[in-house]
């Protein structure tokens, strides 16, 4: 699938309501205001305020005022509109399921941020809504589309590392300042922390796994088993800035510290996932894919490949490797916008190729860029880890959310057209 770049008037617009004003819609809301050709009729917030400073964001770039829709149960009067072709979703995690299901039904390209569903119940409303409507929803996972990532992916695909046989990721950085607020007050995410323990955020370690490795199109996840730390960081913080009698430093907390799970595929290949959000640590990936001609390693930012690399045994830098295999869709970005990437886009620029894809798939009406099934597959993770957490790590199968399909589904994420 190529970026398709589209010049300023010369094709037909995009109509996109959002639905969740926070800091996250905002932004994905700037990127798409800043894109040729695309409007908003309708936003959509529980917060007055949020959505007053996203009505602004659409003038500011040029547009006419979005209605605004506030109300709990707004959604579905936005997602009812006939003027609308698309809807992006950046609310609290517990309504990503049942607004995008309902967008599906509207007949609406859907875009919901991460995670997309919390239970394998959602998983199959998702799987199956898009199914029976033939309206296409893809999860917003970002770290899919990295450029570094992609390259890593192009590496893989010309046979660089040989054949994969291994991956490791994780997410690992320190959010408690998303969780809390300064005074230890718990925001809306921290309820999760106190009533379930699990892989709660598995999605950003998986996005580029997922076409690594090309489970859902030649191979899928079996089963997965997961291990818990005990839950003391979160006390211990607490406790170190208000005092050991704090509310905070007392309350309990379900969620474990570090989980790690272990996945094994139908082909025989192992993942190895690791979830650390509560630990005082930098922010850090981890992303290692072996396979048996080489390997590539996010952390040292490096490369090894067996009979090429100049020194045995020595990595050597992938920057080189990037530039060489750089993804076809930001190469066409840097033609076309020289000095684009340079700019301070969102996390560096996935954000930016993400929302410019979707949109250019609701302009051509052909497939988002990242399908259901991955979607889902990534969300899976949470409740089976929660499963086998809880069965002092059992293995948890993996449902096939294909329906068997994955056997025979050819790659197509990042594939030029």
């Amino acid at each position: 699938m190529g970026l398709a770049l589209t010049p300023p008037g010369a094709a037909k617009t995009v109509r996109l309501g959002v639905v969740g004003t926070g800091g996250r819609g905002t932004s994905l809301l700037q990127i798409a205001a800043s894109l040729p050709g695309v409007e908003f009729p309708a936003l959509c917030d529980i917060n007055p305020q949020h959505l007053a400073r996203a009505q602004d964001v659409a003038v500011t770039a040029g547009r006419s005022k979005p209605e605004g829709y506030t109300s709990e149960e707004d959604y579905r009067r936005l997602m009812a509109r006939e003027d609308l072709d698309g809807v992006l979703i950046a609310t609290p995690w517990e309504w990503h399921t049942p607004m995008a299901v309902y967008s599906m039904q509207a007949g609406k390209y859907t875009g919901v941020e991460v995670p997309a569903a919390l239970t394998i119940e959602q998983c199959w409303d998702l799987v199956n809504t898009q199914e029976r409507t033939g309206t296409p929803c893809m999860m917003l996972e970002n770290w899919s589309f990295r450029r570094d990532n992609l390259a890593v992916l192009n590496m893989i695909r010309a046979g660089l590392l040989g054949e994969i046989n291994h991956c490791h990721c994780a997410h690992s950085h320190d959010c408690t300042y998303w969780y809390f607020d300064p005074d230890g007050n718990p925001r809306w995410p921290a309820a999760y922390l106190m009533k379930r323990n699990a892989d709660q955020y598995p999605t950003h370690s998986l996005g580029p796994v997922i076409s690594w490795l090309d489970l859902n199109c030649g191979d899928y996840p079996a089963y997965l088993t997961s291990t818990a730390t005990r839950s003391i960081s979160l006390p211990h913080y607490f406790a170190r800035k208000f005092g050991p009698e704090h509310p905070a430093a007392r309350r309990k907390y379900a969620q474990a510290d570090i989980v790690t799970s272990v996945v094994k595929t139908v082909k025989g290949n192992t993942i190895v996932i690791n979830n650390d959000m509560q630990s005082p640590r930098p922010y850090d990936n981890r992303w290692e894919i072996s396979g048996t001609e080489g390997l590539y390693n996010e952390q040292r930012n490096a490369v090894y490949i067996a009979g090429v690399s100049p020194k045995p045994d020595t990595w050597e830098p992938f920057p080189p490797y990037q530039q060489k295999f750089d993804h076809h869709w930001y190469a066409e970005l840097e033609r076309a916008d020289p000095g684009l990437l340079r700019k301070p886009l969102a996390h560096g620029g996935p954000d930016y190729v993400e929302i410019r894809l979707f949109i250019e798939a609701i302009r051509n009406r052909t497939a988002t860029p990242l399908d259901i099934y991955d979607s889902v597959l990534m969300c899976a993770v949470i409740p089976l880890s929660e499963q086998s957490i809880a069965q002092s790590s059992a293995p948890a199968p993996f449902p096939d959310f294909t329906r068997g399909r994955w056997r025979n589904r050819k790659p197509y994420f990042g594939v030029p057209a």
